[in-house]
């Protein structure tokens, strides 16, 4: 019965997810700017145009200042690429539409083909790049990385995309990397991939799913030595085209000055 609840109804229930993220020292032109963030859409028969378009407009619907999209798109090679990035053009924002690669980008070898296209759609996609943008008289640097591999060195040069003066956000689509993009100084990671949990069960109050065997940061805010990481749950699903106590989401996240 869990397996079917989950299937057919809380694999629909996409809704939006607020979260308010306190930064110390965050300049005051900062102060409140709203990022949507969309994630782990995973296109395929398991997820509809429909139900993108769905994301999308509730996305649009959050009024953002940026919005950004951290990986995943698809779930295989094969998998309707094009009708993602058409669908996802449709987003909007006062500072544009800005990605990073996830891992499934790696397994379809489409990376290449998602920075092109996306960027004859108009977003743009950070590969070991960084993008300066103005808020009134602040800076806010945002740097992306292709996904990184797990137990492998993580974020190798990433700290010459630091931008000195900047509010410096890294997007990365594996939240395990979370204590080094701290070490090497960036204030707020937003990353992924792990669906949340997708399927959680919570047993003697502990709270049991997979993403919890290869890493801490599985769903919601996590804050270490003054820097900030979100993981949010996404969109799409996969191997099980269900979800149980992890709800997909569109992620609305406002940076507040403490």
């Amino acid at each position: 019965m869990a397996v079917g609840y989950g299937t057919f109804v809380q694999r629909h229930r996409l809704r939006v997810r607020q979260q308010k993220i306190p930064v110390a020292g965050l300049p005051e032109d900062l102060d409140g700017l709203r990022i949507a963030q969309l994630t782990d859409i995973h296109l395929s028969p398991f997820l509809s145009v429909r139900e993108l378009d769905q994301a999308v407009a509730m996305a649009n619907e959050t009024r953002p200042h940026l919005t950004l999209v951290t990986g995943d798109l698809i779930t295989r090679a094969g998998d309707p690429l094009d009708n993602c990035l058409k669908a996802l053009a449709r987003l909007k924002s006062d500072a544009g539409v800005y990605g990073c690669m996830g891992n499934h980008e790696i397994y379809a070898k489409s990376g290449d083909y998602t920075q092109s296209e996306g960027a004859k759609l108009g977003m743009t996609f950070l590969r070991r790049q960084a993008k300066l943008l103005r808020f009134g008289g602040a800076n806010l640097n945002l740097a992306g990385l292709d996904y990184q591999r797990l137990g492998q060195h993580y974020l190798r040069g990433a700290e010459r995309l630091i931008a000195p003066g900047a509010f410096n956000v890294l997007l990365q689509h594996n939240p395990d990397v979370f204590p080094v993009a701290a070490a090497k100084g960036f204030p707020l990671t937003i990353s992924g991939h792990t669906h949340g949990g997708q399927v959680r069960v919570e047993i003697l109050s502990a709270d049991l799913n997979v993403s919890r065997f290869y890493t801490h940061y599985v769903d919601g805010l996590y804050q270490k030595d003054g820097s900030s990481i979100f993981v949010s749950r996404g969109i799409g699903t996969i191997a099980l085209p269900t979800r149980l106590g992890a709800p997909p989401e569109v992620a609305l996240l406002t940076l507040c000055r403490i």
